[in-house]
C-alpha cells in the first residue's frame, strides 16, 4: 500500500511559479511510475506529467513550463510550475503506478494508476 500526500498549492498571479510536492510512503517508491494530474471544475481529470527513472512525459499544454522530478531518497516527487496561466487553475493530484517503465499511451490515462493523493488546489489569477 502506498499513501500519497500533496502540498505546495496556493493562489498566485499569472506568470508566477509554484512547486508542488508529493510525499509517498512505502519502501518501493523508487520502482513506481509517478504522475501528476489536474482537474478543473466541471472537467475530467487530465494528465500533466509523469516520471520513471530518467524518463519524463508531459502534456502538450505544459511542455516548456512545467518540470517533474523525483528524489527517491526522500520518497518525494515534485512538479515545478513556471509561467503559470489562469487555465492552469485546478486541483492537482499525485498518482503512483506499480509499473517500472514509463509508457506514453498508458501513463497519460488516470485509470492506469494504482494510488492517488487527496489533491492540492492551485489557483492562478489573471
Amino acid at each position: 500500500q502506498v499513501q500519497l500526500v500533496e502540498s505546495g498549492g496556493g493562489l498566485v498571479q499569472a506568470g508566477d511559479s509554484l512547486r508542488l510536492s508529493c510525499a509517498a510512503s512505502g519502501r518501493t517508491f523508487s520502482g513506481y511510475v509517478m504522475g501528476w494530474f489536474r482537474q478543473a471544475p466541471g472537467k475530467e481529470r487530465a494528465f500533466v506529467a509523469a516520471i520513471s527513472g530518467g524518463s519524463t512525459l508531459y502534456a502538450d499544454s505544459v511542455k516548456g513550463r512545467f518540470a517533474i522530478s523525483r528524489d527517491n531518497a526522500k520518497n518525494t516527487v515534485y512538479l515545478q510550475m513556471n509561467s503559470l496561466k489562469p487555465e492552469d487553475t485546478a486541483v492537482y493530484y499525485c498518482a503512483a503506478d506499480r509499473s517500472v517503465f514509463l509508457v506514453t499511451g498508458w501513463h497519460k490515462t488516470p485509470t492506469s494508476y494504482d494510488y492517488w493523493g487527496q489533491g492540492t488546489q492551485v489557483t492562478v489569477s489573471s
